[in-house]
């Protein structure tokens, strides 16, 4: 499944970017859709077939699914 994170700040991107790929699933780092809105406006485009709550860190604000251009948000942090 496809998964487009959100993150608080930059480098909690970053870090994501390098956690994702150091376990072997596909990242990539991209400007945020407008419609999903960010704080920190990098977002984490990856693949996934896991459970979602196995890979989620501190420093994600936000997970949605993507499907077609779609977003479902299926995780938010309090």
């Amino acid at each position: 499944m496809n998964y487009m994170a959100l993150f608080y700040t930059h480098s909690g991107a970053i870090k994501y970017d390098r956690f994702i790929k150091s376990n072997g699933y596909p990242c990539e780092l991209m400007p945020v859709p407008r419609k999903l809105s960010s704080n920190c406006g990098i977002g984490a485009k990856f693949s996934f077939d896991g459970n979602i709550k196995d890979i989620v860190s501190e420093d994600i604000e936000k997970i949605f699914t993507v499907e077609n251009k779609n977003y479902k948000l299926i995780f938010e942090n309090d």
